[in-house]
């Protein structure tokens, strides 16, 4: 698997849900590390499913379009920070400079050209970036600029926005924060030492990381106040 570009390592990737207030975990899943089954937005679906109206708190990798768009489609509210964009050129132009209006199936440039989206979904401006004064905040590319726009690129642009506008949304987000990244740092163990597996296999390795975040939810329980009243478990 790439976490970066210039890093790459071999091994599996652990997928948890975890309600926020308690830190208690709900679902978890172990899979292997590469394919686009098991991207982080895949699996994330499938640890909510069945559990529709929920907000939704994750990490960038959790917020792809696709993933947006499911949650959205099962009643879910999604409370995910978007991944930054990277302008062509140091400090010039974004994709959210370029106005998109898909039901005319046009983009327009900070300048004013406006091009049509290919079936490709790209928007090739060419000769209307020549002699532009703004071309050097936009493009170093002798062909124009070219924009290449995500199939949920709709989607992608309102969480950018909100994020932005709203900060109830990310006070929400850093709110909860804390008590995720603190399950997960008991879960990955002093040291990390539990990110090294004992056993081989994607089998083998999910009975584990169920069976670790089965004893942890137990200590948080009892921590919590979990004790035995008249024969039935309370919490005090």
């Amino acid at each position: 698997m790439h976490k970066t570009v210039h890093h790459k390592q071999d091994g599996f990737k652990g997928h948890i849900a975890v309600e926020p207030d308690t830190g208690l975990f709900t679902s978890g899943k172990l899979t292997q590390a590469s394919g686009t089954d098991n991207a982080e937005a895949v699996i994330g679906l499938e640890l909510l499913a069945g559990d529709p109206g929920l907000e939704v708190l994750g990490d960038t990798a959790y917020g792809t379009g696709e993933a947006r768009a499911a949650l959205t489609d099962a009643g879910g509210t999604a409370i995910i920070k978007p991944a930054p964009l990277r302008p062509a050129v140091d400090g010039g132009f974004t994709l959210d400079d370029f106005t998109v209006d898909e039901q005319a199936g046009t983009a327009t440039c900070p300048h004013g050209a406006t091009r049509r989206i290919t079936p490709g979904r790209a928007v090739i401006f060419g000769a209307a970036c020549r002699g532009c004064p703004l071309r050097a905040r936009c493009t170093t590319s002798k062909a124009g600029r070219t924009l290449h726009l995500h199939p949920h690129d709709a989607e992608l642009r309102q969480a950018r926005r909100s994020w932005r506008d709203d900060e109830h949304l990310r006070d929400t987000y850093r709110q909860h924060r804390p008590m995720v990244e603190r399950s997960i740092a008991c879960l990955i163990g002093p040291k990390g030492r539990c990110r090294k597996l004992r056993h081989r296999g994607v089998t083998k390795g999910d009975l584990w990381l169920h069976l670790r975040m089965t004893g942890l939810n137990l200590r948080r329980l009892l921590n919590l106040g979990l004790t035995r009243h008249t024969g039935t478990w309370v919490l005090a």
